[in-house]
């Protein structure tokens, strides 16, 4: 089932296009991560759909309408820096959003036990750590049950090891079955959170698909022979190869991890094969991810 339509949505502030004519889907099930540089209209994007700020133009519609305008009771949503009474213990503050939510409170040990807080649900909200503050955030956004949870840099100002500690909650989550819609600015964040991902700058989608497909992690080179169809074979049946499409007279090797010119030199050589032309064109994911926003 599709969960997310949006269709040429904008919003502009005076001259300012903070999202401009932008469209995607998210499916049910999927962790999709919407990925850009700070200000490419991520936040804006989500205020939208979640009805805090009305669109210039353009529409959304969730669960292909079946909800109607009831959807919003089917979402749960971590947008800002946790809010909760600091004197309060966990446990006691999941019960005042159940209550305002209007949702039961029977659960609230699995939640905690979900977010990997249920050994400290009585200590004081004062006492946590950011990303157990952050944890216990996701836990109150689950409340009622949503059936998708959308996250606004969910690791932001968080040390290594919460980031570590909230990404390991999203992936328990996403793994319950749950939509998980995500918001950031950081590569690996996504790549390692999310099925899908959609990049945006200045508020337009510049790529979408699968984080395999969109982020890929291959280590792309480019060879070059004089006899290039047995170049192709050849590399075809390297245990290291994914795949080696030939463009513009060149081969494009798709390796699973880095490989030295040195030893792929070595290995041609091997082969029978003396290779013209040896260039990596691919240095890292982060380079990947700057030459699609730098447009």
């Amino acid at each position: 089932m599709r969960v997310l339509h949006i269709d040429n949505l904008s919003k502009h502030y005076g001259r300012i296009k903070a999202v401009e004519r932008l469209s995607l889907e998210v499916e049910a099930g999927m962790a999709y991560g919407i990925l850009g540089p700070n200000g490419s209209g991520k936040t804006t994007t989500l205020g939208m759909v979640l009805g805090i700020t009305r669109p210039a133009s353009g529409s959304f519609e969730w669960f292909e309408g079946r909800y109607g305008a009831g959807h919003r009771r089917h979402l749960g949503a971590l947008l800002e820096t946790p809010n909760f009474y600091p004197y309060l213990n966990a446990e006691k503050n999941l019960s005042l959003v159940a209550h305002i939510k209007g949702a039961p409170t029977h659960n609230l040990d699995e939640l905690l036990e979900l977010v990997n807080l249920r050994h400290r649900k009585t200590s004081r909200f004062s006492t946590y750590s950011l990303g157990m503050k952050q944890r216990l955030a996701i836990a109150a956004a689950m409340i009622g049950d949503p059936e998708v949870l959308i996250l606004d840099e969910p690791t932001n100002g968080l040390d290594p090891q919460g980031i570590a500690e909230v990404r390991e909650t999203i992936r328990r989550i996403a793994g319950t079955g749950k939509t998980i819609i995500m918001a950031s600015h950081i590569l690996d964040e996504v790549e390692k959170v999310c099925s899908h991902v959609g990049i945006i700058k200045n508020g337009q989608l510049l790529a979408s698909g699968t984080v395999g497909a969109i982020i890929s992690d291959d280590y792309l080179v480019e060879l070059g022979a004089e006899d290039l169809s047995t170049l192709h074979k050849a590399l075809l049946s390297h245990p290291g190869i994914k795949k080696a499409p030939i463009e513009e007279g060149l081969i494009i090797a798709h390796f699973d991890e880095k490989r030295s010119t040195a030893e792929i030199n070595a290995w041609a050589f091997q082969q029978g094969i003396t290779l013209s032309h040896l260039r990596p064109i691919r240095k890292s994911l982060e380079a990947e991810f700057l030459e699609i926003t730098s447009n």
